[in-house]
């Protein structure tokens, strides 16, 4: 990566860590990380869009590695998660700005642009369905069920915590290292220092918590607003392209562009391809 600068920003009640790159005037992009990441997990796209002009913003979500980890189920809640990426972008003067999400960092993203359709000007999400289409799916598709099998083990008070922190993490570098082109030891490294900041573990479990607890009303189809491009790398194993096509058909002007060799680690395995479709897609 080239020149990111790391500070902190206050968010409502929640002090966000930052990464930022590019022109300050730029045109105001926000990347959102998902599970088990933090904002190291987009050294792949950071260059690509602040060489593109673009002023890019990429938080350490709340709970995760050095921002606020706010006691309780209830703060990892997508309303609260939703606030503080608005909060955080009224901070930088932007009226209106543009939205990347990668796993939860996209299902916070699918909601902001459900809820807060007037503060974006596009979203793109990678390999996370619209929540109501994920819990749906988690309920009534027995393959989805399967593939999301690790969801109701998170529900469980303390246990899931034990078993994700044995061996060093193992569990969490193993799923990163399922990308086609997975992180090297360094890297790893570098994610183990931020699973292992005080409360973070239980933080980013709660996000899965929070979700297991919350009804869900399908939107209508096309009822969202926001340009959107959906990017799904075929052989994720957490999440059916069937999922990615449901989500798609609930934006009024959507886009999808399927991955066929990329895994849920789709902007890791082909950076390449993703950035191109991101910087094309958010000018």
């Amino acid at each position: 990566m080239g020149d990111v600068r790391l500070s902190y920003r206050q968010c409502g009640a929640v002090r966000l860590h930052v990464a930022e790159a590019g022109p300050e005037s730029g045109p105001l992009v926000v990347l959102l990380h998902g599970f088990p990441e933090f904002w190291f997990g987009w050294r792949h796209q950071i260059d690509a869009l602040a060489g593109a002009g673009f002023h890019v913003v990429a938080p350490d979500q709340r709970g995760y590695n050095l921002s606020d980890k706010p006691k309780g189920v209830a703060a990892y809640d997508l309303d609260a998660l939703a606030g503080d990426v608005i909060a955080l972008a009224a901070g930088y003067g932007a009226e209106t700005f543009r939205l990347v999400g990668h796993d939860w960092g996209a299902s916070v993203a699918w909601w902001i642009a459900e809820r807060h359709p007037e503060r974006l000007s596009q979203v793109a999400l990678i390999n996370a369905p619209h929540p109501a289409i994920w819990r749906n799916a988690m309920d009534n598709d027995p393959e989805q069920r399967k593939a999301s099998g690790y969801v109701k083990t998170f529900a469980i008070p303390y246990l899931p915590e034990l078993m994700v922190r044995s061996g060093n993490y193992k569990v969490l570098a193993a799923a990163l290292r399922e990308a086609v082109h997975p992180p090297s030891d360094e890297e790893i490294a570098q994610y183990r220092v931020a699973w292992s900041q005080p409360g973070a573990l239980s933080a980013a479990i709660n996000y899965y918590r929070a979700i297991l607890k919350r009804q869900f009303e399908m939107p209508h189809k096309e009822s969202l607003a926001t340009p959107t491009h959906i990017i799904w790398g075929a052989k994720d194993k957490y999440g059916l392209p069937r999922l990615a096509e449901a989500s798609r058909d609930l934006c009024r002007n959507g886009q999808l562009t399927l991955l066929p060799e990329a895994t849920h680690w789709a902007h890791h395995d082909e950076p390449a391809r993703v950035n191109e479709i991101l910087v094309n897609f958010l000018r």
